[in-house]
Parts: C-alpha cells; structure tokens; sequence
C-alpha cells in the first residue's frame, strides 16, 4: 500500500485529521513541581509525532486562578507560570510544526476570571461594569437573584456584590459572564484571535460556543420558550461571521463546542461563513449498542450534508468519563453524574469495547479527537474525597463527583516515581497507574498505545469517500468506505467476516475459525 499520506500535510488537514486533546495540568511534568508544563509537551513530541496525530488542541494556558481548570482566564495574552512562558509556548508551536504537528489553542468567550483587570475594575464601579451582566436584585430589598437561572455547575447562576448588585455567572461564581452585545467585548477577542494566530497557531476551540448571547431583558427561564434567553440566540452568528473573516485571513480552522439538540439549528454554526467544525456529542454519549451508534453516526453525518462540514468524532474529553470505564458498565449508558469505578471484569470488558470503538472512531468519515491517555486505555480514576477540586463537586453539594478523575496526569515510566509524570502530581494517581505506562505500551505490540499508533498510520486506507453501510447481521456494524471495510461486532456471537478480503487491523485475536468475537473491530482491505 506505500506509506499513507497524513493529514497534516494537506490544505484541508482539519477535515479528515486526528487531533489530540493535551491538558497541560495533567500531561507531563518538565520542571518537578508536580504540575504538568510547556516544557513536559515539548519533552514528549516526539512521542507524539510517533502516534502520528495531525494537531494538539491545548486546554487553557493561560494565567488563571485555576477555579475551573483554567477556564477562568485573567490574561489572554500571558501563560500561566505555572506552564512556562509565552516564549515557551511559541518554541512549542514551532517545534511541533516541525514535527508535522499544528497547534489549537482554546478560547472561552462567554467569561473571564474574576480576577480579570476588566472584572477588579467593574467590582470597583469602573466604567467596565458595562462589559458585564449587572443587575438589581429582586424583593423588597434586592436580596433575590434578578431571574432564576441556574449555573452550570450547579447553584443560582447570580452572586452579589458589596454595593448590593448582583452579576451573571453561568458557570462558577469567579467567572463572570461578559455582555456581548458591548462593541469593546467584541473587539477584544478579534484582538485575541490575532494576537495567537499571528504567533502560529492553526486553529481555535471554541468554549461554550452557544451561550455567549443572553436575552437582553434577562428573562426567567421556562421549559419550551423559543428562543431561549441564554442558548442558542440568532446573535451569535453574525459573531462567528466576524471571527471566521480573520480566520481566513490566516488560513486558521475554528472548531466550536456546541450543544444543541436540533440539528437544523446546529448546522448553521457550520455554515460557509462561520465555524469550520463543532463537536459531536451524541457519538460520545451512545450506550455500546449497535442501533443506537449507527443512528448517532447517521444523523451525525446527515446534519453536516447541507452545510458540506466534516463531521467530528470523540469518545472522550476532559470533562467526561474515560471510555474505558464507561463502556464497562455494560447496558447502563452514559451519565456524566455517575462514576462507576467497576470490578476488573467491568474494566476488561470496557478495554475491549474501548479497543473496538478506537477502530470505530477511526474509520468514520471527518476528524477525530483523542484526549490524552485514552490512547494508553486509561480507566477512570478514583479521587480521594479531600483531594478533589474540581467546582462541579462543590456546587453540587456533593453529590456530582466531578470531573477530576478523568484529567489524573499521565504515567510515562513503568516502575518510576509518580509514574514519571515528574514530580508529586497535583491529582494523586492509583497504585497501578505504572502498568499503563506509554513505555511499557510502547513495546507491546498488543498494547492499547500500539493499537492507536497503527490504526492512526492505516487510517488513510479509508480515504476520503462517503460512508456506505453494508449488510450486516443484528448487532454488528459494518460499512465501507472506498477500498476499505470497518465491521465492529456489538452482539452476543461471532460475526463472520467478508470474503476476499484482507485483514488490515483488528481491535483484539479473530477467533481460531477467522470469525470476529463479540465487543471486537476489525478493518479490512476490500
């Protein structure tokens, strides 16, 4: 077959290109402080160049308090020192260009830090109040919130103020949501967007894309209103409109996190003229069953058609269950509030689907995103009541875990201290972290991390052709796409392979008769 093409090396990389999803708190320590850093990326590109993926998406970099895993962001243009510098993050961008490896940085326009300079300011009735969402309260005395919305996190989404006001917070208290109907809102972030784009980097996430738009009478919130006053408002796009015009003026790829059930309203964020891409949601968030995946994938590429965007596939982030532990809780689906840790027979059998469904994301048509460690196969981590710190458990009261024991840093080194993350991470790791380690994965070649490297290098084999489902029998999905067959075997017995073919990769061993065993994927050369 020769060596397959990457991604990266085409104008349209980001519409079929895999992208890896770097948390820099969490991926690899360079200087012992037992937080990860700029220094830690650039000490593991190679490694990265090695699993062959096209871009890095970075989560915040930037300063920040770290209320929210630093998406409270007080400087836009600095890097939190506790990653490095802004010197070091433009040898970074460089040197994984290099490497054939470009950059996505993360942007969070619906808020800042309460410790932003324009927040410190408003809290002292500078005129930057305006750039905020400030308001009297209701009752006799303003004691109540001025509507009922709630946080995202839990709690009233309204937190007074010494004068007795009150602002707007659709997350966390200490991130206070900007008012984008003000020009110099809008000003600034086009700023932003120049001030990294001219430093490198080929494209921009978009965080909470769909709510940065509020109704400007904040209304109360009822079930069915149309439009709703925070989600989804008509004013956005002429926003996206504005960003996407620098973008192209650098040649730069915006993807957008964008939430919404209907899929008409989804695809016009995806219009010529605005976003590139947005995430998929609903693959992610399918229960391991074959109808349910299949019409995910359907609808999924059926809501790009219109607007001829790529489609994109995830099966994990920073803010989720690890695929490993999720898929091994058997029937139950997924559910963000519930952490099932699982037996190690819950484990095996979410390893094996998770091996499947890595083939399965691969093959599909559009860009995929792999967040750091589902390469490795890592499980869902259990976090010790006083140590967690992410804001979902606080303002829950409790009773959400959070989101911490998917985002424990990286085991590198078998047998090394701290698993040679570097020094004592900030989120304590398990006892058994060492046997997932990407050097001992390395030379397995039956290891998740070999499974990744070589599904990533013959995903070409698929190229750029529609997705054509084949006959199949319950339980198994299998499709081709130009001269290469994904089948993926969801039922309860062996599903028999297609003839003449040839075995390209398979997720786990073909049974002794050459049949393909439940929870098992294979790729084949039609």
């Amino acid at each position: 077959m020769g060596q397959p093409t990457p991604a990266s090396h085409h104008a349209d990389w980001w519409r079929s290109a895999v992208i890896y999803q770097v948390y820099v708190r969490s991926f690899s320590d360079g200087d012992g402080d037992g937080t990860g850093d700029l220094a830690g990326v650039r000490a593991r590109l190679p490694y990265l160049a090695d699993l062959g993926v096209d871009a890095l998406w970075f989560t915040p970099w930037y300063l920040s308090p770290m209320k929210d895993g630093g998406y409270d962001v007080a400087d836009y243009r600095a890097i939190d020192p506790a990653f490095g510098t802004l010197a070091e993050a433009e040898k970074l961008i460089a040197e994984a260009l290099q490497l054939g490896i470009r950059t996505i940085v993360d942007i969070v326009p619906n808020h800042v830090s309460d410790q932003h300079p324009w927040f410190r300011s408003a809290l002292r009735g500078g005129p930057e109040r305006e750039l905020f969402h400030f308001r009297a309260g209701r009752g006799a005395g303003g004691e109540l919130p001025p509507n009922g919305w709630r946080s995202q996190f839990g709690g009233p989404a309204w937190t007074r103020v010494a004068d007795g006001s009150w602002y707007l917070h659709l997350f966390a208290p200490e991130q206070p949501d900007l008012d984008w109907s003000h020009p110099a809102v809008r000003r600034e972030h086009e700023d932003i967007l120049r001030f990294w784009l001219e430093r490198g980097v080929a494209g921009v996430r978009i965080d909470s894309a769909a709510l940065l738009v509020k109704d400007p009478r904040l209304p109360d919130f009822l079930e069915g209103r149309d439009p709703h006053p925070y989600v989804d408002r008509d004013e956005l796009h002429d926003i996206y409109r504005s960003w996407r015009a620098i973008a192209d003026e650098f040649g730069a790829v915006f993807v957008g996190e964008v939430w919404l059930p209907d899929s008409e309203r989804f695809a016009r964020y995806l219009r010529p003229d605005e976003l590139h891409t947005a995430f998929n949601f609903s693959f992610m968030t399918c229960p391991w069953d074959a109808g349910r995946l299949r019409r995910s994938v359907d609808e999924t590429l059926a809501e790009h058609a219109p607007v001829g965007a790529p489609a994109t596939w995830v099966l994990c982030n920073h803010d989720v269950t690890r695929t490993v532990t999720r898929y091994g809780r058997a029937d139950t689906g997924f559910d963000f509030a519930t952490k099932a840790f699982g037996t190690p027979a819950d484990l095996a059998l979410g390893t094996r689907r998770a091996r499947a469904a890595a083939l399965l994301s691969l093959a599909l048509p559009g860009a995929v995103y792999v967040y750091q460690g589902e390469e490795l196969g890592l499980p869902e981590a259990e976090i010790p009541l006083d140590r967690i710190q992410d804001p979902m458990h606080f303002r829950s009261g409790g009773t959400d875990p959070g989101r911490d024991g998917c985002r424990v840093p990286l085991p590198w080194t078998a047998g090394a201290p701290h698993a040679g993350f570097g020094g004592e991470p900030w989120l304590p790791q398990p006892a058994d972290w060492s046997a997932y380690a990407a050097d001992r994965q390395s030379a397995d070649p039956h290891s998740m991390l070999s499974l990744y490297r070589e599904a990533i290098r013959l995903r070409p084999a698929f190229g750029d052709g529609p997705l054509t489902w084949l006959p199949a029998p319950d339980g198994v999905l299998a499709f081709r796409r130009e001269a290469a067959i994904c089948l993926v075997n969801l039922g309860d017995t062996p599903a028999d392979l297609p003839a003449p073919s040839e075995l390209l990769l398979t997720s786990g061993p073909l049974h002794t008769d050459g049949r393909l065993p439940k929870d098992t994927a294979v790729w084949l050369r039609a």
